[in-house]
């Protein structure tokens, strides 16, 4: 018997020194992303104006990286722009406590364009330090690198903000499992805009538009939900979902001409549209819609046509559930 429990001691000894080393690895060495490029961004009025557009009213930098009213519809932008400390804590479902980082030049100004090119493509900042996937560097890091120059030159003309954020507190064990999400970047070229097909999926993935309208399960989404609505956002109200944006005709936008999808997105940029005011007791839209209004008609229409090209899920959303 003395024997059966040495192995079982021996057997327990060399998972738990397995465990250790896995854990330090991963917590040590891990991201394993390259170092930064050497790049010097020329911003020419042409990258700036590009940046902006792509910052404001596409990739939506501006959304997280800034402060929004909720006290209206859809909590559109009201000061602090880049300035960060947007919050995603346990309230909302998180694992843990994430601000968003300040991206003025008060924070950023002793980057490197090759390092902010790394934060935004990879998912890792300028001390080596592993990004929480909320910011989906995943889609960025497939853009066209001139977006992304531009995103990166707009950016520098930010006014600076002195606004110094709280650094994220991480739940066991996502703490040492974010080290593992950084991945390289693998850029792809812009297709051309006559390609409404392809540019279309291009602004589909900039936007991120997967990451919302999927089911998720544990911050992952489940595969063959991608599209078909479902995530649940939290809020002290109760729960928003977003809606189904695959081509079924029943629970779906199927049945939505490109006119009306277009429509959806442009009236919140009239001149004539007045926003509802809302409470802490509303349940109010995550989706940043003032800032999806300034998109291009053309770009929208692209969209469009690539989410009609998508397989059609059928998934009736109840879109709004109230605490009782």
């Amino acid at each position: 018997m003395k024997k059966v429990y040495k192995v079982l001691l021996g057997i327990l000894a060399i998972v738990l020194i397995g465990v250790a080393f896995t854990g330090t690895y991963v917590k040590v060495f891990l991201p394993n992303i390259n170092e930064p490029v050497e790049i010097t961004i020329q911003q020419t009025p042409e990258r700036i104006e590009r940046g902006r557009y792509l910052a404001h009213n596409v990739a939506v930098c501006m959304d997280c990286h800034s402060s929004r009213d909720w006290t209206e519809f859809a909590g559109p932008l009201s000061g602090n722009l880049g300035g960060g400390g947007e919050k995603f804590g346990k309230d909302m479902g998180f694992p843990g406590t994430i601000h968003t980082p300040n991206i003025t030049p008060y924070n950023l100004g002793n980057w490197t364009d090759g390092e902010i090119y790394r934060a935004i493509t990879a998912g890792v900042d300028k001390d080596g330090k592993a990004l929480f996937p909320v910011m989906p560097y995943h889609h960025y890091g497939q853009m066209d690198k001139e977006d992304v120059y531009s995103i990166i030159a707009y950016i520098r003309t930010l006014a600076p903000i002195r606004n110094n954020t709280a650094e994220r507190e991480l739940d066991f064990p996502l703490n040492f499992i974010v080290n593992t999400m950084p991945k390289e970047a693998q850029p792809q070229p812009k297709p051309n805009d006559n390609d409404r097909l392809a540019y279309g999926a291009y602004l589909v993935n900039a936007a991120g538009c997967v990451d919302c309208h999927s089911k998720t399960d544990k911050g992952s989404i489940i595969k063959g939900s991608e599209f078909g609505g479902g995530m649940e956002f939290q809020q002290l109200a109760g729960i928003v979902r977003s809606p189904n944006i695959t081509p079924d005709k029943e629970t779906g936008i199927g049945h939505w001409t490109k006119q009306a999808f277009v429509q959806r997105f442009k009236i919140y940029a009239d001149s004539s549209y007045q926003s509802p005011k809302y409470t802490k007791g509303d349940l109010n839209s995550p989706m940043p819609w003032h800032m999806y209004s300034g998109m291009k008609e053309a770009d929208l229409e692209a969209i469009y046509t690539y989410l009609q090209s998508l397989k059609p899920i059928e998934n009736s959303v109840n879109r709004y559930e109230k605490k009782k």
